[in-house]
């Protein structure tokens, strides 16, 4: 069982040092001309209409978690190493890990949008693709790591990866409501074709100790929606058809898995020197097509000998000498079945619930401060976080802002800068600053993002 927490640990430092790739930049909320409020609040229009940079309109790249990648990486006589090196002790190592240790990568770029007043309001066109990939790890699969096999029975419950890809055609409109004077509501419509995702879901494995090998009440599935997938799949020594790999070649390319839609619904509503908003974003489902499915059906029992091996690093089934066992661990611990084409299925979207309210300095005008509440509503990925901000806008070209923010991931300092003058706007930001990177230039901490765009008002 030593194998599977390590590989498991491996796979969370992989992910840990590739995330490169949320939702639009929540510092950018109150910021006075920035042009992609709409897609935090749809009732939230713009002055003046805008053509988008192609490609360059609205760039999104984050990541947020409580895994870092200081908990897994560590530096004993001046090299990096993983944390389940002897030179790092046990208590130390294991300060580190929370009970479930999450991790969420994602990408949000706007390919072309169009922004105009019309239809006695605001209105936007905005095609888009998004990405989005989440992963839990739970405490016990790194103690195992680290510790090894100290006790005779063992529960391990809540491993899971969730990741999703399409494309989003989402059409806005916003307008004030005259009978109410300050209020202002906004809606948009999305249509989405994705183009993969996976959704594992490791619900348990209660493991007991024999003489010489484990039994196992493990409980799994997993379903995949890409083309040209499959499982590939082995017999265990009972003969018993299992899964033992992946297989995608992809040889088809890119193509829709489905369809889904979705909307996001908004208002906001000024009084006195307050303005107060609400939006609930991302409200819907994607509906797969032709997914593949692994499954355990329910409880299984599996016994197997394939996680007790000689803990001493010279020994011939040694960690190091046995990684080519060591990716099959998984398989063997929850021997899935293949169960072919499950047909469809349908997912609900990870909504977003913004709650707001701004105040604007009645000595200062041009200066005025937000409290953001930002719930993102994703059953066991959900996350929270709240941001205080300070924004101004000094002169007519230029408008800025820094935050504060806690939540679920800790807490994160934040900042935006517009740049918008005739026929050209630029802005840049961050909802996390990364803080101290390690020598490759990976950042120890998995809070970071970026938030660059370039577009043409009219």
């Amino acid at each position: 069982m030593k194998k599977i927490a390590r590989y498991i640990a491996c796979a969370a430092v992989a992910a840990c040092a590739m995330a490169a790739t949320a939702q639009n930049t929540n510092s950018a909320y109150f910021l006075d001309n920035y042009t992609y409020r709409y897609q935090l609040n749809p009732a939230m229009g713009n002055d003046k209409g805008f053509v988008a940079m192609p490609g360059l309109g609205n760039l999104n790249v984050a990541m947020r978690g409580n895994l870092h990648l200081r908990d897994v990486i560590y530096n004993v006589d001046g090299r990096s190493c993983l944390f389940t090196n002897p030179g790092v002790g046990v208590a130390e190592a294991m300060d580190g890990f929370s009970s479930k240790n999450r991790l969420g990568v994602n990408l949000r770029e706007n390919i072309i949008s169009v922004g105009f007043k019309g239809f006695k309001g605001y209105n936007t066109i905005t095609l888009g693709a998004r990405a989005d990939v989440n992963v839990i790890v739970p405490r016990a699969l790194f103690s195992l790591a680290k510790e090894g096999a100290t006790n005779d029975t063992y529960d391990i419950h809540n491993l899971g990866a969730n990741a999703t890809g399409y494309a989003e055609l989402a059409l806005n409109h916003s307008h004030d409501i005259k009978a109410v004077p300050g209020l202002r509501v906004g809606a948009s419509m999305k249509f989405l074709l994705p183009f993969a995702g996976v959704d594992a879901r490791f619900n348990k494995a209660e493991l007991t100790l024999g003489t010489d090998s484990w039994t196992a009440v493990t409980n799994a599935d997993v379903r995949v929606n890409l083309p040209d997938f499959q499982f590939e799949t082995d017999l265990n020594k009972q003969d018993r058809e299992y899964v033992s790999g992946l297989n995608f070649d992809g040889d088809s390319g890119v193509k829709p898995q489905g369809f889904g839609m979705a909307f996001d619904l908004g208002a906001t509503y000024k009084w006195r020197d307050f303005t107060f908003s609400a939006a609930l974003l991302d409200l819907g489902w994607m509906g797969y097509t032709g997914t593949r499915l692994a499954s355990t059906q329910g409880d299984r029992t599996v016994n197997t000998d394939a996680f007790t091996f000689d803990s001493d690093g010279d020994a011939p089934n040694s960690f190091s000498n046995e990684w080519d066992r060591l990716v099959d661990n998984i398989e063997d611990l929850y021997q899935l079945s293949d169960l072919g084409d499950a047909h469809s299925r349908t997912a609900a979207m990870a909504a977003t619930l913004n709650l707001g309210a701004d105040y604007e300095l009645p000595a200062y005008r041009k200066l005025h401060f937000g409290l953001l509440s930002s719930t993102r509503l994703a059953g066991r990925y959900t996350w929270t976080e709240m941001r205080l901000s300070a924004n101004v806008h000094p002169v007519k070209c230029f408008s800025a802002g820094v935050n504060l923010a806690a939540g679920t991931f800790g807490t994160s300092f934040g900042w935006i800068a517009n740049v918008h003058i005739t026929g050209f706007n630029f802005f840049l930001g961050m909802d996390h600053v990364p803080g101290k990177l390690a020598k490759q230039g990976a950042p120890l901490s998995s809070n970071a993002s970026f938030n660059l765009g370039m577009n043409f008002p009219f």
